[in-house]
């Protein structure tokens, strides 16, 4: 049985991966909308990728492992200790969304200090967290567990947010 799987990608390296899983005969997608870019002689309307760094696959899960060895993809997306599944219809719903909305854009997460965070990827995946401050896209954050308090500097593509702590 085939699942949808969520891979992240190196930067700017979506499309090309698409290129790459086609020719291997591998489903995928990857959400573009349109952008209007604005040269010094013109204006264009390019298609970029919906969400930066990620690709979905629908594979079977014996064949996850093959994805990793593809160059330009870094991991799969993680959710609770394995890699996310993303329902059929979701996908569905991404395609109808684009087709009715195709300047539709995404945008990061507002993250702010005191805020619950769970860490989605890396060796303190699965755990939950208080951002202590936000600098350059990157947010430090302290752990309890075990009785004792960690603090980690974590980039904010790596957490997920909850509501904010009072």
């Amino acid at each position: 049985m085939k699942n949808w799987y969520v891979l992240n990608t190196l930067p700017r390296w979506e499309k090309k991966i698409v290129k790459i899983l086609l020719q291997k005969g591998i489903e995928n997608y990857c959400p573009l909308h349109k952008v209007q870019k604005q040269w010094s002689d013109r204006k264009k309307i390019v298609e970029e990728p919906l969400f930066k760094g990620f690709v979905f696959v629908k594979i079977e899960e014996v064949e996850k492992w093959k994805m990793l060895e593809i160059e330009g993809i870094r991991s799969f997306i993680y959710w609770l200790g394995k890699p996310a599944t993303v329902r059929d219809n979701e996908i569905d719903n991404i395609r109808k969304y684009l087709n009715e909305f195709p300047f539709a854009k995404s945008e990061p997460i507002e993250m702010e200090k005191g805020q619950e965070v769970f860490i989605k990827q890396g060796i303190l995946m699965d755990y939950k967290g208080i951002i202590l401050e936000i600098r350059n896209n990157k947010a430090l954050v302290k752990i309890d567990s075990m009785g004792i308090s960690l603090s980690a500097e974590f980039s904010q593509e790596e957490l997920m947010t909850f509501e904010k702590v009072k």
